[in-house]
């Protein structure tokens, strides 16, 4: 009778630790989505809505920790503008915006919630888009790869001798580029030694390293980008250290 007991006890317990795992992996499985809806073409001037419906699983989020559009032109990531989301209903953030000139906008809506991250990237095309393009192709040293996209966090106020957080988003296509090889190269403009810095993946798509810059003046940084697929990309930024 006691092993029969026995036998009944260790079944319940494995049933429900079966349905325990189950409902683990249902949680696991939710993943942040955003439908990010950007028109797909707009005159100067002219107001635009930018519109993200951010779900996770089955559920709307009605509260995510972050909404931000950030967008620039084409080929200039490093003047861009950004747009705080206003939540309206069903998982809807909005913002109203206006492009001053032609050209190929880019844009981001980075989205934070439920302990995750995403970014998802749209362009429009505003007023004569290719004779802007034309013209700024002239000036273009490094064409990046089809689909590559990578956005730098460029970081402000940084002092000499504190530690300065040096973040970059990827994606390839669309998506989060994950298990990038990715490095800073770091030059003082006075001066020859540079710093090599090695970036960790934090989230998917999100690169991010630590360093300390000795002194005050300008600096170069380069982002280097590899991964098993033969991808090979680098970026230049220049940043101020006071």
């Amino acid at each position: 009778m006691k092993k029969i007991t026995i036998l009944v006890v260790m079944a319940l317990l494995l049933l429900l630790a079966a349905c325990g795992n189950e409902e683990s992996g249902e949680e696991e499985l939710a993943t942040l989505e955003v439908e990010f809806i950007v028109p797909e073409t707009a005159e100067p001037g002219e107001t635009v809505q930018l519109e993200a419906i951010v779900s996770y699983g089955d559920e709307m989020v009605e509260d995510a920790d972050e909404v931000m559009f950030e967008y620039w032109v084409q080929g200039n990531e490093t003047d861009s503008t950004n747009v705080e989301g206003i939540h309206t209903s069903n998982g809807s953030y909005t913002a109203e915006v206006e492009f001053a000139e032609d050209g190929i906008y880019e844009l981001f809506a980075h989205t934070t919630a439920r302990g995750q991250h995403t970014m998802p990237l749209k362009s429009i095309a505003v007023g004569d888009a290719e004779e802007a393009v034309h013209q700024d192709e002239e000036h273009v040293e490094h064409k990046h790869s089809d689909g590559f996209q990578l956005h730098f966090s460029n970081p402000e106020n940084i002092q000499a001798g504190d530690d300065t957080d040096l973040i970059v988003h990827l994606q390839l296509e669309g998506e989060e580029l994950e298990n990038a090889n990715v490095r800073f190269e770091i030059l003082p403009e006075q001066g020859e030694h540079i710093a090599w810095v090695d970036a960790n993946e934090t989230k998917p798509g999100e690169y991010a390293a630590v360093h300390e810059f000795s002194e005050a003046g300008t600096y170069s940084i380069v982002i280097h980008v590899e991964d098993d697929a033969d991808l090979h990309e680098h970026e230049e930024y220049t940043i101020e250290v006071q």
